[in-house]
């Protein structure tokens, strides 16, 4: 069962939209969807829904409501492309992350009352695609999410100096031709994180941004799969 429900910022800068999806059971734990820049749209539902299916209660928050709420774009469409790079350039990130800690905290809320019963503790997760790659990532060293995952996300190279921050366990997926995370950005990453103990990295030959998409012309079927499986096999692990 999926819904939209509101929730407050923490800063008392107002609502913002969440989609919510349900498992048919009890949660095993939650896990919050962070958006591309093309929003909260089909494909980010998709994958909220299929995490519910896996026995996750799913949060995706609209993280543009403060620029363009409820906005949905298509990446395979030109004019939507650029229209998602100019709301790109308006998103304030620091803001984003308060954003997505306020929806750790209500998905925290949610377990807490479907779990009661089960005296099982309450984790959650989250996972970005994209900007919200690198938003997952911010989340790692910003927040007191239990694991994170990002998918090709952007100027996480940018952002090393934060990680002696991450106390939970990180996954990234990066493809190798990713036209917006060149090669000598890849080769940062690994310098800084291969050594992590918490930190994970997958690469993807030949693969590249947005490889894992959930429906479109970017989608890379074998890597897609392979990418998620890992995921799965990483949420399992570190949430329950």
């Amino acid at each position: 069962m999926s819904k939209t429900i509101q929730i407050g910022t923490l800063d008392d800068r107002g609502q913002f939209d969440v989609y919510v999806a349900e498992p048919s059971g009890t949660p095993r734990a939650a896990v919050v969807v962070i958006q591309e820049i093309f929003g909260v749209n089909a494909g980010i539902r998709s994958k909220a829904d299929a995490l519910a299916e896996a026995g996750y209660l799913a949060l995706a928050p609209d993280l543009f409501w403060q620029i363009a709420p409820g906005v949905e774009l298509d990446p395979d469409v030109p004019d939507q492309m650029q229209q998602a790079l100019s709301l790109m350039g308006k998103f304030n990130q620091d803001a984003g992350i308060r954003d997505i800690e306020a929806t750790i905290r209500t998905a925290r809320t949610l377990l807490n009352d479907a779990q009661d019963a089960s005296g099982i503790a309450a984790k959650v997760g989250v996972v970005g695609y994209c900007l919200g790659g690198r938003l997952a990532f911010m989340t790692a060293t910003r927040t007191d999410v239990d694991a994170a995952v990002g998918y090709y996300g952007v100027g996480i190279d940018g952002l090393l100096g934060e990680k002696h921050a991450i106390a939970h366990p990180v996954l990234l997926h990066i493809p190798q031709e990713d036209h917006f995370v060149d090669h000598d950005a890849q080769a940062r990453m690994h310098a800084g994180l291969d050594d992590h103990p918490k930190v994970t990295l997958y690469d993807y030959p030949g693969e590249d941004h947005g490889f894992a998409a959930a429906m479109g012309q970017r989608r890379s079927e074998a890597a897609a799969r392979q990418a998620d499986e890992r995921t799965a096999a990483f949420f399992a692990e570190h949430l329950g």
